[in-house]
């Protein structure tokens, strides 16, 4: 087990597919991923309709985005799935783009793995909070 994983979360079988066209962004983001979650790199959005199974967050480069379509249509197309678009900070009006067309937030680069945990575990529905714990005497 590694350091700062949540064992619960762990054995969930949340399923997160991450989409990019930078291969290194793709691969971080996969590696900040698997220990919590059941974490698929597909090489481009047509895998998608091959795969055998439905995603329940979809982590895609906002170029992509831009070049599919609509996120919500590529939402519907994934049964509903959540969509966080990942951009640059100085892709600002492609992230615009996307969330006013249906992605549900960004996930801005420099990437960390407490703020890509955080935003995953967010749209996922999992509590955010940070669990201190409390010294009993």
């Amino acid at each position: 087990m590694q350091i700062g994983v949540d064992a619960a979360r762990a054995v969930e079988n949340r399923r997160v597919f991450v989409v990019d066209d930078d291969d290194i962004t793709a691969t971080v983001l996969q590696f900040m991923l698997q220990d919590e979650n059941e974490t698929h790199l597909l090489t481009d959005l047509a895998a998608l309709a091959t795969a055998p199974l439905m995603p329940d967050l979809l982590l895609v480069g906002v170029a992509l985005l831009a070049a599919h379509g609509a996120p919500s249509a590529l939402k519907t197309e994934c049964g509903g799935a959540r969509l966080l678009a990942v951009a640059d900070r100085d892709a600002g009006t492609a992230a615009e783009w996307a969330t006013s067309a249906g992605a549900d937030g960004v996930l801005w680069k420099p990437l960390t793995v407490e703020t890509v945990r955080r935003a995953v575990d967010r749209q996922l529905g999992r509590r955010t909070e940070l669990h201190i714990p409390v010294a009993v005497r």
